[in-house]
């Protein structure tokens, strides 16, 4: 019996061992802390740890190699290595197939793969926390600052940004009329005489001069301009630090190269870079200073914390759909739906006043005034002035309208992946193409001249494709039922018309009209395709929206038109230019929604009658749910793409319908590919948390409840003590490339407990400052801190770079080689972060993602049940490819585990059966 027991304990013992190397505690003991600013995978050109720290979960800074020589150099952000360019080149690495699963096309549910050299450049950018640091000298700082129970400077703050936001916005538009009507106008006016010529040349000469401007200024003074701004403003309000998006120069290029660009006629719109202008005003108005103009004002001095900068953010992306929509909710909802990353409900009010005085603003001055010009009527908002796409008339909706309904849906939702693809794909093969150009400066003639192509072949094709297509004469239906009638303008009788704005191009425009038994007829004829292309979008948009024009479009030129433009607005959404792509989707939208509603008619006839069982079988209002459909199937919006349709056309007769639509169509676009914005986030390789984490394990989507938070963490990390040496802090920032490091204090004996965090940043600039610095004994070292007469002032931390980068490199190369410095200390504990949250290892993997997120986390410490450093959590970690790759790995060591118990288990089984008889 006792020879028995013995042989089982030892081969339990044995097994322990054994099991005891599939413990998924630590990730990667030779590595230190891959935490960072979005965080970097590992500490460059470092030597290895010392084995003892190898078998720890935390590193004291105290403990790692120093050089003799550094080789590391800060950048203007405080780390040893600058955030990347938004126009980065195409990573070499990319091995993907053109249809590769998780490669632009890939559903909701499953992460972006990226490459080696795409992780790199995520790694390398800057996260921010949400909250300021909650520290002593923060406190003091609070303490001066008034306290209000109405916040009535918060609210002046918003009208203020709304009110600017507002005259941005009516100037854009107005700029934008005068130089696309000039071209058009003047245009039409050569054909109409027969000088088909000097039309092509002034058209062409006249729209290649502006948008060679806009592409120039974007491509020499300010790269980051081009594009819309949405998906890097979001990445900023879920955490991430962007170069150059918050700047006055920034602005200045933005709106220009804006102007131009649509003014002369590229097929983009002014939304996008409407809502990157209201940013920019909510970001530069709320703090009260400018670096590039050099001044700084002592007023609302409270507003310059990370917090109240990124709600000011949010209010000015909000105001700025506003201001571009004539829509205040549909701002206030697509900031909440889209931009922004954390919400309450005060700030809900504040936006949505703003969004409201921007709206105000806008309408107010493009009611007063036209082309600059005043009309005589200030104060009077004129309909046609402050909805964009004004409809006179609504219809009845039938049930059976849902039918058709549901189909354009889910065309909407096709197109919209389809679209989105497309995007990206352009998007890489001009990386690509771009990276294979070794000379910079003729990498830049061709972005400079890629728009100017788009530019050529939209105006050929609007100047002679109609050439193609023969004049239609004017239709409509005589009495009640009559059938349609040739040279018929309108008839007093029946609604059903053709409009009387519709572009004539070289067709006979005599303009006679003569009533023949309550009809009027006309000689007049039109153009169907130059009626959908001269002119802006907007114009088209509102022609194909417009009520009883049933006949005014044919099959031919919507087919025409509709894949023209859907593959010009792909090409052209991704070129140096500052533009969006709102209201061009509005167009792709209302095309093929007229189409469905053509082919409605065409199998059930025409039905004009005001309030008759099928009046609801008009084309203009299937346009409208089209437009809705393929404006949600790109953004997978709902709330705000319904409100801002609604806004838009003020047809809430038609709000069951376009809801039906938008749902379908996100519905659809969910299993093809990511949202727009998320996917262009993706492919700039900018750090985004979604809302609701989904990552596949084993091709399966599985529920993050049973994983924890020691599954993703990175360890061992690298603390530093509450008081701390000089030469070791500056080891620890010229030669690490983290973004911040926990601060542990000493209890009894040797054991170190969390104590809290500090950044990068901060410790770079406390070193600045060597009147804080202590000698090395007992007295400056001990339990006595600082008098608070000798601390720094909050806002001189408070800083988002430095202002001299190489003095700073300089500085602490000095320290770290100079003698005279090593016995020299700073006392940290003034400047550390208290409030630094921390959860045990256990924790639930997916309650650690929502924390991390809703509090718009920098870093998350884990801890074990004596408050021991154990691990650290970033951005990073919790992305979706990063939380895939470690979670198989422990699944896979789990399943290691149960292999080599199961071993075991067999082992004793079979010891118990060869053992001797008791």
């Amino acid at each position: 019996m006792s020879k028995k027991l013995s042989l089982i304990s030892v081969a339990i013992q044995k097994s322990s061992k054994d099991m005891s190397a599939y413990v998924p505690v630590d990730d990667s003991p030779d590595t230190i802390n891959t935490e960072d600013e979005g965080t970097l995978d590992e500490v460059p050109e470092m030597q290895p740890i010392p084995k003892h720290a190898s078998q720890k979960h935390s590193v004291s800074a105290q403990s790692m190699p120093r050089r003799s020589v550094p080789q590391k150099k800060l950048s203007k952000y405080g780390v040893a290595k600058d955030m990347p360019e938004l126009e980065k080149h195409h990573a070499p690495d990319d091995r993907y197939s053109f249809l590769e699963q998780g490669r632009d096309i890939e559903s909701v549910n499953i992460p972006h793969k990226y490459t080696e050299k795409e992780k790199e450049a995520l790694g390398a950018f800057e996260s921010l926390d949400y909250l300021p640091s909650h520290s002593d000298i923060f406190k003091k700082w609070v303490k001066r600052q008034r306290v209000s129970s109405l916040n009535l400077d918060v609210w002046f703050m918003m009208a203020l940004i709304g009110f600017s936001v507002g005259v941005v916005g009516f100037l854009l538009h107005q700029v934008i009329e005068e130089i696309a009507d000039l071209k058009w106008e003047t245009t039409e006016k050569f054909l109409h005489d027969g000088k088909y010529a000097i039309a092509s040349l002034f058209a062409f000469g006249y729209s290649l001069a502006f948008v060679l401007f806009s592409a120039f200024i974007c491509v020499y003074i300010r790269p980051e301009t081009a594009g819309s701004g949405i998906p890097e403003i979001t990445g900023f309000l879920n955490g991430t630090n962007v170069r150059h998006i918050f700047n006055i120069r920034t602005m200045i290029v933005k709106f220009l190269s804006c102007v131009t660009a649509v003014g002369s006629g590229l097929p983009v719109g002014p939304e996008g870079p409407m809502i990157h202008l209201g940013a920019l005003v909510g970001a530069g108005l709320s703090q009260f200073k400018s670096e590039s103009l050099r001044f700084r004002f002592n007023f609302f001095e409270k507003f310059r914390t990370t917090e109240a900068r990124r709600n000011f953010v949010s209010a000015g992306a909000a105001a700025g759909v506003a201001s571009a929509f004539g829509a205040p909710v549909g701002g206030l909802l697509f900031s909440m739906e889209e931009v922004s990353s954390f919400w309450t409900t005060t700030l809900s009010w504040q936006i949505f006043f703003c969004c409201m005085v921007s709206t105000f603003t806008t309408d107010l001055f493009n009611s007063a005034f036209q082309s600059f010009s005043y009309t005589g009527s200030f104060g009077q908002f004129k309909t046609n002035r402050y909805i964009l796409f004004q409809i006179d008339k609504g219809i009845d909706v039938n049930i059976l309208m849902f039918i058709p309904t549901a189909v354009i849906g889910l065309i909407g939702g096709v197109l919209g992946a389809l679209f989105t693809i497309l995007c990206l794909k352009m998007t890489r093969i001009r990386l690509r193409l771009l990276s294979k150009i070794e000379r910079v400066w003729v990498q830049k003639i061709v972005k400079l001249f890629e728009p100017a192509v788009i530019l050529i072949i939209v105006t050929a094709f609007s100047l002679y494709i109609p050439s193609v297509f023969t004049c239609t004469e004017f239709t409509c239906i005589q009495g009640d039922t009559g059938s349609a009638v040739k040279g018929c303008f309108n008839d007093t009788r029946n609604p059903l018309h053709v409009e009387s704005e519709v572009a004539s191009y070289t067709c006979p425009n005599e303009k006679e009209y003569k009533l023949n038994n309550n009809t009027w007829m006309t000689n007049r004829t039109y153009n169907e395709v130059a009626t959908l292309l001269f002119g802006d979008l907007e114009r088209a948009v509102k022609r194909l929206f417009s009520r009883d024009t049933h006949l005014e479009f044919s099959y031919a030129s919507l087919f025409t038109v509709l894949p023209f433009y859907f593959l010009m607005i792909c090409w052209a959404s991704g070129t140096a230019v500052a533009c969006g792509t709102l209201v061009p989707m509005l167009l792709i939208g209302s095309l093929y929604g007229r189409i469905i509603g053509i082919t409605m008619t065409s199998m059930f006839g025409i039905h004009s009658e005001d309030y008759g069982y099928w009046a609801w079988l008009d084309p203009g209002a299937f346009a409208l749910i089209g437009a809705a459909s393929f404006f949600g199937g790109v953004t997978r919006l709902t709330l705000a793409v319904t409100v801002i349709m609604m806004e838009l056309t003020n047809d809430v007769q038609v709000l069951l319908p376009v809801m039906v639509s938008v749902m379908v169509a996100k519905w659809v676009g969910d299993l093809v590919t990511h949202p727009v914005y998320h996917a262009q986030m993706e492919v700039k390789c900018i750090p985004f948390l979604d809302q609701d984490p989904k990552v596949s394990v084993g091709g399966k989507l599985v529920n993050l409840e049973n994983y924890s938070a020691r599954d993703v963490m990175a360890s061992p990390v690298i603390t530093i003590q509450t008081k701390e040496l000089v030469q070791v802090l500056s080891n620890l920032l010229l030669n690490t490339t983290h973004g911040g490091f926990p601060v542990v204090m000493k209890g009894n004996g040797d054991e170190e407990y969390f104590y809290g965090l500090i950044t990068r940043l901060e410790l770079t600039v406390l070193l600045m400052h060597e009147n804080l610095f202590v000698t090395l004994d007992e007295e400056s070292l001990g339990d006595n801190d600082q008098e608070e007469s000798q601390w720094l002032d909050f806002d001189q931390l408070n800083i988002q770079k430095l202002h001299d980068p190489q003095a700073a490199t300089d500085m602490l190369n000095k320290y770290l080689l100079d003698s005279n410095y090593r016995d020299l200390a700073i006392n940290l504990k003034p400047y550390i972060n208290q409030s630094a949250l921390s959860i045990p290892g256990k924790f639930s993997l997916y309650r650690t993602y929502i924390i991390f997120r809703t509090l718009g986390l920098r870093h998350l410490v884990v801890v074990d049940n004596k408050n021991h450093i154990t691990g650290i959590i970033t951005r990073k970690d919790l992305m979706g490819f990063n939380m895939e790759e470690k979670l198989e790995a422990a699944q896979e060591r789990m399943l290691r585990m149960r292999r080599v118990g199961r071993i075991e288990m067999r082992n004793l089984a079979s010891i118990a059966n060869t053992s001797d008889p008791i």
